[in-house]
């Protein structure tokens, strides 16, 4: 009897190891499918970002802003005013050349007549005054040269010294015309003169007007006002950004991609992309250019045995189709497994 009871004590131990070895193992399995499922690493996603065509709108004029028609965010169109900029140095030349072309016509008209002694000493005045203004511009340029050269002002300076010097010199040449036209009389080469004078003040006139036409910025394009970087006041240069437009018929988006993951990433090569702002939709782009990247990407090893730097290339893309509501900026997403490349 005792040895019966031994032996199903024994036999009832085993079974409850069995049992708890079975019931240790389901526990594995469930732990390590759990796991699978839990621990399953998500897809690698590419990202880029939406970008359009910019333009820079500046001035030829150096002065300052004196007023905005337009603010960011505005939409505008090719041709339309959108700042002026104030410069008393261009109205001083437009004011000169006027005067300029009213001495030109009023001399024209006087050589016929002749002239008296009052005419002569005026015309001699304004030469004087010429004469010396032109010797003051001289000094004033060849001072600028000196400091250009030494690398002390501007190209730009440099430039407009230079501008102001031969104006004076030709206002010079003008009076000293003028002056000895008046005084020798109405022949018929004083009458040429003449008519040479009011030719010569008709195209500083006009050199003048251009030159106040540029004190009105234009929109170059159909565009929206991305950015105004000046403020009313300040003074800007000659080519100075004052604000910048997106032409927003012109868009493209930018990926930055990792060598390893280029595959399919050719040129004319179509792909599915998500604009998460847009929602879930997909949207089709055409790959139109691929560069690699100045800078390499984060070092990353494809095997512990096979290490090596994988660069990162940057892959633009145009889209086939009109995207409503796509702004500059917004994030695009491609998941390289859900294409078909092949």
């Amino acid at each position: 009897m005792e040895n019966n009871k031994t032996e199903k004590i024994i036999k009832d131990k085993k079974n409850s190891l069995l049992v708890g070895l079975v019931a240790i193992v389901e526990v594995v399995i469930i732990v390590a499918i759990i796991g699978v499922f839990v621990y399953k690493p998500e897809p690698e996603i590419i990202s880029g970002e939406a970008e359009a065509s910019e333009y820079k709108v500046s001035g030829k004029m150096l002065g300052r802003i004196e007023d905005f028609f337009a603010e960011e965010g505005d939409f505008v169109h090719k041709g339309d005013t959108l700042a002026a900029i104030s410069s008393p140095e261009a109205d001083a030349q437009l004011a000169q050349a006027q005067a300029a072309k009213s001495a030109a016509d009023a001399a024209q008209q006087k050589v016929n007549k002749g002239a008296r002694n009052e005419q002569i000493e005026s015309a001699y005045s304004l030469y004087l005054k010429a004469k010396s203004t032109r010797e003051i511009a001289e000094q004033t340029y060849q001072r600028i040269q000196r400091l250009y050269d030494k690398g002390v002002v501007s190209l730009q300076k440099r430039d407009e010294s230079e501008a102001l010097y031969k104006t004076a010199q030709e206002s010079e040449k003008t009076a000293r015309l003028q002056y000895n036209m008046i005084r020798s009389g109405a022949e018929e080469e004083g009458k040429a003169a003449a008519q040479a004078l009011v030719d010569q003040a008709d195209g500083a006139l006009k050199i003048v007007n251009e030159l106040i036409s540029e004190k009105y910025l234009i929109a170059p394009i159909d565009g929206v006002i991305e950015n105004i970087f000046s403020h009313k006041g300040e003074l800007v240069a000659p080519g100075a950004p004052v604000m910048s437009m997106i032409d927003e018929t012109d868009m493209w988006f930018v990926f930055s991609v990792r060598e390893n993951m280029l595959k399919g990433f050719n040129v004319g090569a179509e792909w599915l992309i998500k604009i998460p702002a847009l929602g879930k939709r997909s949207y089709r782009v055409k790959i139109t250019h691929i560069k690699a990247m100045a800078s390499y990407a984060t070092w990353r090893a494809t095997t512990a045995s096979d290490k090596y730097d994988v660069r990162t290339f940057e892959v633009k893309a145009r889209p086939m189709e009109t995207i409503e509501g796509l702004q500059p900026g917004m994030t695009a997403i491609i998941n390289p497994e859900q294409q078909d490349y092949d």
